[in-house]
């Protein structure tokens, strides 16, 4: 006769309850910290297991399998694994979080509540110049002087828009109409829960040196501070499949393959094929992107670029 089956135990992870609620402080007035969550390591691990029973319960088997998953991209396992955030994160930012559509949401209304009453400051040091090859980034910093105006000008304008919010207020304009003027750096909160999948998708994009620095900061509490405490196997092997990772095209495979057996002239063949080396008018190559990225992957290697003495 088969045994009833036994009670099973809620999962729990030591040194994340340690910080449950425990808010982390992101700029100058913003936080994250964590509600609730769902699962661990363990989870992922059953989860892939299901068909085989209970299977092997070392940690050095559990790592293997946990990195077998991430690095051939078997998703669901993660799935079963789900963070509960608390957060603090002005306008702007916010606007680019919730791109990531695949978490559940809740956010402060100021149609029914009054606005936060804080905005993101920057300071004299943190104004950042446009990038010239990238019109979403920024590259280097503001003169200190013209950082110092700017950060003066910038107080002024939110204490102003602040005052005119307040005043539309006492005279009873509807919240929802009150608030139109208020400035993206104000501060919002939300609940935000996500599953370990999508969430290691957020932190590959918004971790990631490309990504603004203001979203950047808080991507990284999220990483460093919580996920690395709550599933360490599942961080560890992210960092080294994902975030840590290069991959490559089947042609930059192509190139590489001709690069190291020294073989430059079939390596700037594949390239002229692929349409990379088209010369531009002034002389040169004309600016293309997926090159210009092979071009760093290349350097990072140690490697020639085999095109840059055509150039």
């Amino acid at each position: 006769m088969e045994a009833r089956p036994e009670k099973l135990p809620r999962p729990g992870v030591e040194a994340l309850d340690e910080i449950l609620g425990l808010p982390f402080p992101v700029l100058d007035d913003g936080l994250i910290r964590v509600v609730d969550y769902m699962g661990d390591d363990a989870a992922v691990v059953q989860a892939a297991r299901v068909s085989y029973g209970a299977g092997t319960k070392k940690t050095s088997d559990d790592r293997g399998l946990i990195r077998y998953l991430l690095r051939h991209r078997h998703t669901t396992p993660f799935e079963m694994c789900e963070l509960k955030l608390h957060v603090r994160v002005p306008m702007d930012a916010w606007r680019q979080w919730i791109r990531h559509r695949t978490a559940s949401i809740n956010e402060t209304s100021t149609r029914y509540s009054l606005a936060i009453d804080a905005a993101q400051r920057t300071g004299p040091d943190e104004w950042r110049i446009q990038a010239t090859n990238n019109k979403m980034g920024s590259d280097g910093a503001v003169d200190p002087q013209m950082g110092t105006r700017l950060s003066k000008q910038e107080a002024q304008l939110q204490d102003d828009i602040r005052s005119v919010y307040n005043e539309r207020l006492e005279h009873g304009v509807a919240r929802e109409q009150a608030r139109k003027d208020l400035p993206l750096c104000t501060y919002t909160e939300a609940y935000w829960k996500i599953d370990l999948h999508n969430l290691l998708h957020f932190l590959a994009l918004r971790m990631d040196s490309h990504a603004q620095k203001e979203i950047r900061d808080y991507a990284t509490v999220i990483g460093e501070q919580i996920v690395s405490r709550w599933v360490p196997l599942t961080w560890e092997a992210f960092q080294d499949y994902r975030f840590g990772a290069k991959y490559y095209s089947r042609i930059e495979h192509a190139i590489l393959a001709a690069t190291t057996r020294g073989d430059l002239d079939e390596a700037r063949a594949i390239a002229s094929e692929a349409g990379w080396l088209k010369q531009s008018k002034k002389g040169g190559f004309v600016r293309h992107r997926e090159r210009g990225e092979f071009e760093g992957k290349l350097e990072q290697l140690g490697l020639p670029v085999p095109w840059a003495e055509a150039d």
